[in-house]
């Protein structure tokens, strides 16, 4: 028999995650198999710009009875039903049993409203709009991740009822907790081993003049020619990929490139900029793929919370190993009805994945930078869409 030449975009394989130390099985033969299971109502798209039910439009009362303000940009308010609640709590009972332990855990959740408009997202905000929520969220990690007893601080957004969001209105969450959870704990535990374990290659570097697991993977990546990786977006400093390690079908990470940044914090003006605009076309990209509101989970790692006043220098702070990152995790996989689930091999073995994040990249970075919604339907739209900001309606 003639040696068969391995060909990731067809046989099956492994992938490593190097942040989780866990692996993903891609079967990309599997592409063409039909489908007839479940499919998604279609995500709603005719929101009123202001709905007087709902409890995070501006001066509307909440579900907990506090009323709004009326809010212009932004908006910030502690969560009325929080995950997690205030210190003092009560210590945990005696354990019954060795492997049955209790942690109480103590915090606060904030709940981010990212514009007045109840039918806009961050795929159809200007990134002058996306700042001003960057903003905010650097105001609430440094807020929270001051107060006594706090060792973590999470920023996320679910978009989309199929991801669990209750209400369309845009906007986000932060949880700050008296521990460190298990996903981050992981990575920040893989980017120390990385950092103590790996000679410094040329790609930059940590604090300690140490390698950085992220900083030499996105190193690497985009030196890749584009039409063969995983590369979908790059501005002046930052860069939107599908990992290697991605699990789901267009999942995608946001970086800094250029150098190490621990944290949102440590962003300087220019670099806050480029994110915004990179957030903007990373959402525009998913909205575009399928022509809908796309779905998806987003969570901010970095630093678990920022440094002090009277913290060490950046190069030699060692809590500083931490390198900002976001994550897109979305679930739809074929068509904007079609979602993928993680079950069966998947809950009892490992992630798998049909479609090759080369391919996924591939497929992003053909679609337009215009909103779906903004592109000409003919000639004389054309001037009409030229710069137009559905803020301004």
């Amino acid at each position: 028999m003639a040696d068969i030449q391995f060909d990731p975009s067809t046989h099956p394989h492994r992938r490593l995650n190097p942040l989780t130390g866990e692996h993903v099985l891609v079967s990309p033969h599997r592409t063409k198999r039909p489908w007839l299971g479940q499919t998604e109502p279609p995500q709603q798209s005719n929101l009123p710009q202001y709905d007087p039910q709902c409890y995070l439009c501006p001066g509307n009362t909440r579900a907990g009875g506090q009323q709004n303000e009326k809010y212009e940009h932004t908006m910030v308010f502690e969560n009325d039903y929080a995950a997690v609640l205030p210190p003092p709590g009560p210590a945990a009972p005696p354990a019954p049993h060795p492997l049955l332990t209790t942690e109480p855990v103590q915090g606060g959740c904030d709940v981010i409203c990212f514009h007045p408009r109840h039918d806009l997202t961050l795929a159809r905000l200007p990134p002058k709009d996306i700042e001003r929520i960057i903003d905010e969220w650097c105001a609430i990690y440094k807020k929270r991740g001051a107060q006594e007893g706090i060792k973590y601080v999470q920023i996320f957004e679910n978009k989309g009822a199929m991801m669990g969001c209750s209400n369309p209105h845009p906007h986000g969450q932060v949880w700050s907790l008296s521990a460190v959870p298990s996903l981050p704990a992981t990575e920040l535990s893989n980017l120390k081993n990385y950092s103590l374990s790996t000679p410094p290659s040329d790609a930059p570097r940590g604090p300690l003049n140490r390698a950085c697991l992220l900083c030499d993977y996105v190193h690497f990546e985009v030196t890749v020619a584009r039409n063969e990786g995983r590369v979908v977006l790059q501005n002046d400093h930052w860069v939107a990929l599908v990992p290697w390690w991605a699990i789901w079908p267009f999942e995608i990470m946001l970086l800094p490139y250029k150098r190490h940044v621990p944290s949102i914090v440590h962003l300087t003006p220019e670099e806050k900029t480029s994110f915004a605009g990179i957030l903007s076309q990373a959402t525009i990209r998913y909205d575009n793929l399928f022509s809908c509101s796309f779905a998806y989970s987003m969570g901010i790692h970095q630093r678990s919370t920022p440094p002090n006043s009277d913290a060490l220098s950046e190069d030699q702070d060692e809590e500083n190993l931490a390198h900002l990152h976001l994550h897109f995790a979305p679930p739809l996989l074929r068509s904007a009805s079609v979602r993928k689930f993680l079950v069966g091999f998947e809950l009892m073995a490992e992630p798998q994945r049909d479609l090759t994040p080369e391919q996924a990249a591939q497929r992003l970075r053909g679609l337009p930078d215009l909103h779906y919604l903004n592109i000409p339907q003919s000639a004389d739209d054309v001037t009409a869409a030229e710069g137009v900001d559905p803020t301004d309606s």
